[in-house]
């Protein structure tokens, strides 16, 4: 029997023997071995880091990954953790229950995979939504319960995945020997607290395994026609476009892991998801996928992005608290996550992965860089599966072209898009509605492809400074384009979160006075532009708020004055 094509592209880089188009089978050597980590330090004689890792060469060999090789200072990696960092009683609860439950669940880890590529399809009504390669371009949507994608972690963990030919598909690392190895030369203390949130989410998931579900979803906007979602928007797109700018909170506070709205939470993300979370990376990404460890599982068959392309994962779930951030960061002990789960199992934690301009400089002014930004961030913000929905759902009808504006009554069409419908069904991160929820002819202007058409739910997005750290970017341009993307996308709010960033001092009030203007996104869309062509062109040096909005810039001095 042929393979499936799902099965077949992720297979190279899973460490099993496939035998038909579904039928899994850990190799002999490696079954045995397994069974005997399963039966506890007694019989497998594991019971400390250093032969932990000697077990791991073993199971390696089975597997035929000898001749690949793993990180240096792997090895003394995993005996400074576990035999020297844990305490004493730590180590042996680790190994006489943590280990075995692992090795357990490793044991049904091909029963799992077989279940979820039989049942996948048929359960969550998308297709193809098995475990599979997502190749750039390929737009789609791969969901997996929370057991199986532990047992893809411990996988990990174990450095159990081929890596032959994962750098020249535009994989990350998925293993964990370049985390340990990352953490012996140099002992950072964020490295060992890194390492310490994955200890502990094992620990969690062998004490109780969770039963939801986690999607994991490649977006993209293709660059030629197709019949499937969104053409890649030029410029023109922008400047014509009569959306109204959705509401606008700056939050000088907070974290955007903690806000408690509907909202999709925005990952500041390499090309390659994950960045260096699994080597010596501590910034806003790498934090989120050790506090939400369930996230690395997208590392496994997530290809690196393109320009047109973000990706959305719903459902993982947070375990870690943590403090600091960098060099700073540590891990604070035990997290319960008490977000409420959707129709389909997922936790309501909705995450999107945009890799930002790398040092842009100035090409960050210009027209090309700014279509970039903005295009990434309206790509992961815009509810693709709900698009294409509705769009089907629209094609007899004469007003349904390719791009969607409101007319003056924007206002009111905007409650109507984000009511609820009783009669909708889940699908992404909102609710596909029935054709009662679909809004009227008369109350649209068609000009173009953008957002969706019917009724969603009340998700809005929570970010923050965006590819304005490590990356270099301008904080105010990229908390406006931000902005101009969720509005395009009809997300109902943004909540910006500024991490005391002093240039955005004024961003709650720029916002504000933009609103209360009654600016489309074409009309801050032009005046960015404007900006930003005298920004290149050295006819101004100041920030963009402080041209916009240059009496605001002057009371502020005059405030600042007198209190000194």
């Amino acid at each position: 029997m042929e393979l499936r094509e799902d099965l077949k592209s992720i297979v190279p880089f899973l460490p099993f023997i496939v035998r038909s188009s579904t039928l899994i089978y850990w190799p002999p050597k490696a079954l045995e071995s397994l069974k005997s980590l399963s039966l506890g330090p007694d019989i497998s004689r594991v019971d400390s880091g250093e032969i932990l890792f000697d077990a791991i060469v073993d199971l390696r060999d089975s597997l035929g990954l000898s001749s690949e090789p793993m990180a240096p200072h792997a090895a003394e990696g995993y005996s400074l953790f576990f035999d020297e960092l844990m305490s004493r009683m730590e180590s042996m609860a680790w190994f006489s229950e943590v280990v075995p439950k692992l090795a357990a669940l490793l044991l049904r880890l091909p029963m799992l995979l077989e279940a979820q590529y039989l049942d996948s399809d048929k359960k969550f009504g998308v297709a193809k939504a098995g475990l599979r390669l997502m190749e750039q371009q390929e737009a789609g949507i791969v969901f997996l319960s929370q057991e199986l994608v532990a047992a893809l972690l411990a996988c990990a963990l174990l450095c159990l995945f081929p890596t032959r030919g994962r750098a020249w598909k535009h994989l990350p690392t998925i293993n964990f020997d370049q985390l340990f190895g990352a953490f012996h030369p140099y002992c950072q203390e964020s490295q060992e607290h890194k390492i310490k949130c994955l200890i502990h989410y094992f620990e969690r998931i062998c004490l109780c395994m969770p039963i939801g579900f986690v999607s994991f979803e490649r977006k993209v906007f293709p660059f030629k026609q197709s019949e499937h979602g969104v053409l890649y928007p030029e410029e023109a797109f922008w400047s014509n476009s009569t959306i109204p700018m959705c509401s606008f909170e700056a939050f000088t506070s907070g974290f955007i892991e903690d806000q408690q709205n509907e909202a999709l939470e925005v990952d500041f993300a390499n090309e390659y998801l994950g960045g260096g979370a699994l080597h010596m990376g501590c910034v806003q990404e790498e934090i989120r996928f050790m506090i939400n460890p369930e996230l690395i599982v997208g590392m496994l068959f997530m290809v690196s992005m393109r320009k047109n392309e973000a990706i959305e994962i719903i459902g993982s779930e947070r375990f870690s608290s943590y403090m600091g951030y960098g060099s700073s960061f540590s891990y604070a002990g035990d997290y319960v996550d008490s977000k409420q789960l959707d129709p389909m199992g997922r936790r309501k934690t909705r995450i999107v992965a945009l890799d930002a301009l790398v040092f842009p400089g100035k090409q960050q002014y210009g027209v090309d860089g700014l279509v970039r930004e903005l295009n990434k961030a309206y790509c992961g913000f815009l509810d693709h599966l709900k698009y294409e929905s509705s769009m089907k759902k629209l094609q007899g009808a004469s007003f349904c072209k390719s791009h969607l504006n409101m007319d003056d009554d924007s206002s009111a069409i905007r409650s109507d898009l984000f009511a609820s419908d009783d009669t909708s069904s889940q699908v992404g991160d909102t609710l596909i509605s029935s054709s009662a929820g679909v809004p009227r002819e008369d109350k649209f202007k068609l000009v173009g492809h953008t957002g969706s058409f019917s009724c969603i739910e009340n998700i809005g997005i929570a970010t923050g400074n965006w590819g304005c750290g490590a990356f270099g970017g301008d904080p105010e341009i990229k908390s406006i384009l931000q902005w101009l993307a969720a509005s395009q996308a009809l997300r109902p709010f943004i909540h910006y979160y500024t991490f005391g960033v002093t240039t955005l001092r004024r961003l709650e009030e720029v916002t504000q006075w933009i609103i209360s203007h009654g600016w489309t996104v074409g009309d801050l869309w032009s005046i960015l532009l404007e900006y930003c062509a005298k920004r290149l062109n050295n006819q101004t040096s100041m920030g963009f708020f402080s041209w916009l909005l240059p009496e605001c810039n002057a009371d502020l001095d005059n405030v600042n004055q007198m209190s000194q």
